[in-house]
């Protein structure tokens, strides 16, 4: 429980800190964000993407007069349920219209306050770092009135427009090297993305879902984050670690995904049954993330590049598998349901690769009756045509910033 007048003193210490602060570089994700009505803007994403600073991008742009309370902050670890009528009166004293919470979803029944501000009129921003959390109590509680938006680490285009870098392969193999957390990014220190990715797994997995085989679940993740690229099983993993059923596996897989640490995409079928069945491909959220945390002594720069075609790819699809049957196509992007591009991913085109990859992707566009296609290179451009079907070989650094 927190005495009112302690938590106005918060909100106006948390109000001052952002007047103090330099809110860096204007994300390209504010101007998609919708304007508030009256559903809830829910803002998602993983730990140290930047949320924060969007709201308070937000905030400054559009909504000076807004309420802002980060629940994260150590004075209010005694936050409870009760305090939300405090709350209230604050709100209702200093006329707020507009109200920002970030990382609220650590606090019991938030979901019920957020659907009652909605109620009374007030237009509402909340955002967390769990999309199971929220995913979960937004469906029950605020029944579709609310409007999610995923947010991710620096895209190419903000990691060049920070560095001041034109693009090129050089700026694509630095953004490669580095990935996109804005703190490291600044920092260059390798234990900023060291403990955010112990911060994850102890205090978004092991502590929210109770979690006593610590170890385990800490070994799974630096396997799972050294082998991007790669397909995984929940058996196979089963038999790697020793753990006793395939379905705690796949729950901790499952929590990984949710926490935006790790994303499992699976193996294109028609048949439900099938893709369940087949193994998944694991991406990592961030290249940089995976550079200092991973355990493998190769480079591995393909597997890599391929994590990092990805990410792009996430920004915009939901719906994302890898093709195999004779050959193999990376990436398959589905909108709504319906097949929308063909990605072919290849750090560099050689003699020895190229039918290979052609190949790969000509069967994935004959499967679905599509003329074009894209293979993505580190600096590579060309074109080529085989059995009536075009693909397009462009460089990163231009394909990333389409």
């Amino acid at each position: 429980m927190i005495p009112q007048d302690i938590l106005n003193q918060i909100i106006q210490a948390q109000r001052q800190n952002i007047a103090n602060k330099d809110i860096g570089l204007k994300r390209d994700a504010l101007p998609l964000l919708p304007n508030l009505a009256s559903h809830a803007l829910i803002v998602s994403g993983i730990r140290r993407c930047g949320k924060s600073t969007l709201l308070f991008q937000l905030l400054s742009s559009r909504y000076p007069g807004a309420l802002y309370l980060n629940f994260e902050d150590p004075r209010l670890y005694e936050f409870e349920n009760k305090d939300f009528l405090r709350l209230d009166v604050l709100i209702q004293e200093q006329s707020f219209s507009v109200l920002m919470f970030d990382e609220i979803q650590i606090i019991p029944e938030w979901e019920r306050y957020v659907r009652q501000k909605l109620d009374e009129g007030y237009k509402i921003v909340v955002t967390g770092s769990n999309a199971s959390l929220l995913s979960r109590e937004l469906g029950t509680k605020l029944t579709g009135r609310h409007i999610t938006k995923e947010l991710f680490p620096f895209s190419f285009h903000e990691f060049i427009s920070h560095q001041k870098l034109k693009p090129s392969a050089e700026s694509l193999l630095k953004y490669l090297a580095i990935g996109g957390f804005p703190e490291y990014i600044k920092e260059r220190t390798d234990d900023i993305l060291n403990h955010l990715f112990e911060d994850i797994l102890i205090r978004d997995i092991a502590v929210r879902y109770s979690i006593k085989d610590v170890r385990t679940l800490q070994r799974l993740a630096q396997y799972l984050i050294s082998n991007v690229g790669k397909p995984v099983s929940g058996n196979k993993l089963k038999s790697i670690f020793e753990v006793g059923a395939t379905s705690t596996v796949l729950e901790y897989l499952s929590h990984m995904e949710y926490s935006y640490l790790l994303h499992f995409v699976p193996k294109f079928s028609y048949s439900l049954k099938k893709q369940i069945a087949n193994p998944r491909k694991v991406y990592a959220i961030d290249t940089g993330l995976v550079n200092v945390n991973s355990g493998s002594f190769s480079e591995d720069n393909g597997r890599k590049f391929e994590n990092l075609i990805f990410l792009h790819l996430r920004r915009t699809y939901k719906e994302i598998y890898y093709f195999s049957e004779k050959g193999e196509c990376d990436f398959i992007a589905f909108k709504n349901g319906a097949f929308h591009q063909a990605i072919q991913v290849c750090y560099e085109l050689n003699p020895d690769n190229l039918d290979r990859e052609i190949n790969g992707m000509i069967e994935a566009l004959e499967l679905f009756n599509m003329e074009e296609g894209t293979l993505v290179t580190i600096s590579q451009k060309d074109r080529f045509e085989k059995n009536g079907k075009i693909i397009h070989v462009i460089p990163a650094h231009e394909y990333l910033l389409k």
